[in-house]
């Protein structure tokens, strides 16, 4: 029970300070989405409808009409009897949403040729008309050359198995008109309504699928799943080039696709790249949908890792340790090693340099060369020079300039750093 409210703060904690700051800065996130939308046809839109809301990765899915006009686009004019070989006539199509992290518009478009009969001029079985065409209305020009690809493939398929030419129509979507109320969901609303399968029977070569990850090793502790796409993200590599390509933490990074996520408990969408998944036992404690800075990403990374802890006070809202702190006590006599930076890793004092200042605070004489950056310190009516973490921009003390034989002191708060022994 404590775990569970534990998370609850913690994602509480998030929610206000990660989100809410991200809300009202100046530039709005950045993100790769991965939601696309293509206007198929394929006959009766009751079963296209049913059949594409059922697969993985199809957000939603509308019945609706297009290619049309001269005509009201409703299901009494389009039925009359005048309209039946009206090539004007609107086409019974879906519009289906769906997101490509997770089925690819090669594999929708694969699904669609493969649900009718493409070779069917103007009908599908005993539905007869224009309104029946079989139609693909792309949305981009990547889907285009898709289709494209797809409708040649197809169409070898169909002749060695003796069918005639592909007829589907292919054409930019300029208009799309959602059908009545009682159209949408029917064969949900009516199970036993009319949903035929007019499918020829021929099937694509089955295609390699994402490979399915064995993540059981990330149900126990604590990780950062990283979701990419399977094509490429401009965000994704900034992200990776200005935060992780610098992380050395201790909680360990994960790259997973949207479709890799089996045994976890994920309650983000992901539908944009990239989007970052802080997980503790397998569940998601918090996740942020595109581009975080390093300062924000560190931020929430500090929050997981501590909680509500005075390490996060002194990194964050720049708290200083109790003097002579269990930390303290800990580090000051280690072996020979590199004090490093907690929340990123970064390496930040030698133990060559430490020495007992009495001061009951951790004290160096330099740090390691680009470690630590500057900032000028008024607050309680002193003058002090502080020291952050240049890679995390954690607080991590003061430096002054009363060390030994003419040195300065860097005055460093041991909650924040983690030691680690060195390699011989």
């Amino acid at each position: 029970m404590s775990l569970n409210l534990n998370r609850i703060f913690i994602y509480l904690f998030f929610m206000y300070a990660v989100i809410f700051n991200f809300a009202h800065a100046e530039n709005k996130q950045l993100m790769t989405s991965h939601i696309q939308k293509i206007v198929l046809g394929s006959g009766c839109f009751w079963g296209a409808e049913k059949n594409y809301e059922a697969l993985d990765g199809v957000i939603d899915a509308i019945s609706g009409y297009s290619d049309g006009y001269g005509l009201e686009p409703t299901y009494n004019e389009i039925t009359k009897l005048k309209n039946k070989f009206n090539s004007n006539n609107y086409a019974e199509v879906v519009e289906v949403t769906y997101n490509t992290n997770i089925v690819t518009t090669e594999m929708l478009l694969k699904y669609y040729f493969e649900s009718h009969d493409p070779t069917q001029l103007n009908k599908q079985g005993n539905d007869i008309g224009t309104q029946y065409r079989s139609i693909i209305l792309y949305s981009n020009k990547a889907q285009k050359k898709i289709a494209e690809k797809i409708f040649l493939a197809y169409q070898e398929l169909l002749t060695e198995a003796n069918y005639g030419k592909i007829v589907t129509q292919l054409k930019p979507l300029n208009n799309f008109y959602k059908a009545e109320t009682y159209h949408q969901n029917y064969i949900k609303k009516n199970p036993n309504g009319y949903c035929p399968d007019h499918s020829t029977g021929i099937k694509f070569n089955i295609t390699k699928k994402p490979k399915i990850s064995n993540n059981d090793n990330l149900k126990k502790g604590k990780y950062i799943i990283i979701i990419e796409p399977q094509g490429h993200c401009a965000y994704c590599e900034t992200f990776k080039s200005e935060t992780l390509n610098d992380y050395s933490g201790s909680i360990p990074v994960a790259f997973r696709l949207a479709s890799q996520l089996n045994q976890l408990k994920i309650h983000s969408p992901t539908w944009a790249t990239p989007t970052i998944i802080f997980l503790q036992d397998g569940e998601e404690v918090f996740g942020h949908q595109g581009l975080m800075s390093s300062k924000e990403f560190y931020q929430a990374l500090g929050y997981f890792m501590l909680g509500d802890s005075e390490a996060y006070k002194v990194a964050f809202e720049d708290a200083t340790d109790r003097r002579f702190c269990k930390e303290y006590d800990i580090f000051k006599n280690t072996p020979d090693g590199v004090f490093v930076d907690k929340i990123s890793g970064a390496p930040l004092f030698d133990t060559r340099n430490r020495y007992n200042s009495f001061s009951g605070w951790l004290s160096f004489t330099k740090p390691i060369d680009g470690a630590i950056y500057y900032k000028v310190d008024n607050s309680n009516g002193m003058k002090r020079t502080e020291v952050r973490s240049t890679i995390s921009d954690i607080h991590l003390g003061h430096v002054f300039p009363d060390g030994p034989n003419g040195l300065p002191r860097y005055c460093i708060n041991a909650t924040v750093l983690e030691f680690k022994k060195r390699a011989k």
